[in-house]
C-alpha cells in the first residue's frame, strides 16, 4: 500500500514547540489532514490483528522518517489513543530535540539495565502522547536492540498503550531496523519523491522481507504538484502494490 503526502509546510514548520510538528502547530493544514488520512488507512490495513506497534524507517538517511513518525504519533494521540513515541535511532537521535526533552536517560539506559521504564518515559506537549528518548548513544546499538529486553519492553508498553511508534535508523545503513522489525506489528517505509533511489528502496524492502517483517506500506513524502501527475494527481490515499 502506498500513502502519498503533498509537500507543504512539512519541511518548514514554525519553531513554536518543535521542528516539523505540523500536526501540532498547524492542525488544520492540508498536510496535517494527510496525516489523519494515513492514520485511518493504516488502521484499516489490520484485518486479522490490530496494529499496536509500528516502526517507521527509510532506505537512506535524511529522507524524512523522523518527521513522519513524530507527526503520525501526534495525530494518533489527538485521536484519543494513548501513544508512546520511541526514539529507536540510537545512532542519530532527534526526537528529544523536536519535543524539547532531556536525553540524559532513555532507551539505551533501559536496555543496559541502568533505568526502569518509569524513569525513561516522559510526557510530551500533546495530551495522550509520551516519549521515550534514545538516551546516550551506546557503542553497540544493534546488540542492544536485539536483546531480550527490547521484546520485554514492547510487550509491557503494548499492555499500557494503544499505539507504539518507533523511529528507527535507515534500513540500508545498519541492521538495527531489521532487528526491530521482528518484534513489532508492522513497518512503514518513508520514501521521498525525487530523492530516494528505486534500487535503494527495493534493497531496503528486500532486507525487511528477509527477516519476515510485516511491511504495511510506504509513505511517499515531499510530493509536489508537478510530480503528482505521475501518481494520478493524488496527494494522499492508498494504492495497492
Amino acid at each position: 500500500m502506498m500513502f502519498g503526502m503533498k509537500k507543504n509546510k512539512l519541511d518548514s514548520t514554525s519553531q513554536k514547540h518543535g521542528v516539523n510538528l505540523i500536526t501540532y502547530n498547524h492542525p488544520q493544514d492540508v498536510v496535517a489532514e494527510q496525516f489523519r488520512t494515513i492514520r485511518t488507512n493504516i488502521q484499516f490495513t489490520a484485518v486479522d490483528k490490530k496494529i499496536k506497534s509500528i516502526v517507521f524507517t527509510s532506505s537512506e538517511p535524511s529522507e524524512g522518517k523522523s518527521t513522519v513518525s513524530n507527526n503520525f504519533a501526534v495525530t494518533c494521540a489527538n485521536q484519543g489513543s494513548k501513544v508512546v513515541l520511541i526514539d529507536a535511532d540510537l545512532r542519530r537521535p532527534t526526537i528529544h530535540k523536536t519535543f524539547g526533552l532531556d536525553n540524559k536517560v532513555g532507551l539505551s539506559n533501559y536496555l543496559l539495565g541502568n533505568a526502569k521504564l518509569d524513569e525513561i518515559l516522559q510526557p510530551a506537549l500533546v495530551r495522550n502522547l509520551y516519549i521515550i528518548p534514545s538516551g546516550p548513544i551506546p557503542p553497540n546499538p544493534s546488540e542492544l536492540l536485539g536483546s531480550v529486553r527490547v521484546k520485554d519492553l514492547i510487550k509491557e508498553l503494548e499492555s499500557k498503550f494503544d499505539m507504539l511508534v518507533l523511529d528507527a535508523p535507515p534500513v540500508n545503513t545498519v541492521t538495527d531496523t531489521q532487528v526491530l522489525a521482528t518484534v513489532v506489528d508492522g513497518v512503514v517505509m518513508v520514501v521521498p519523491q525525487g530523492i530516494a533511489m528505486k534500487a535503494g528502496v527495493r534493497h531496503a524492502r528486500e532486507s525487511l522481507e528477509l527477516v519476515h517483517a510485516h511491511i504495511i506500506g510506504a509513505i511517499l513524502n515531499r510530493v509536489t504538484v508537478q510530480k503528482s501527475v505521475y501518481y494520478g494527481g493524488e496527494y494522499y490515499g492508498a494504492e495497492k502494490k
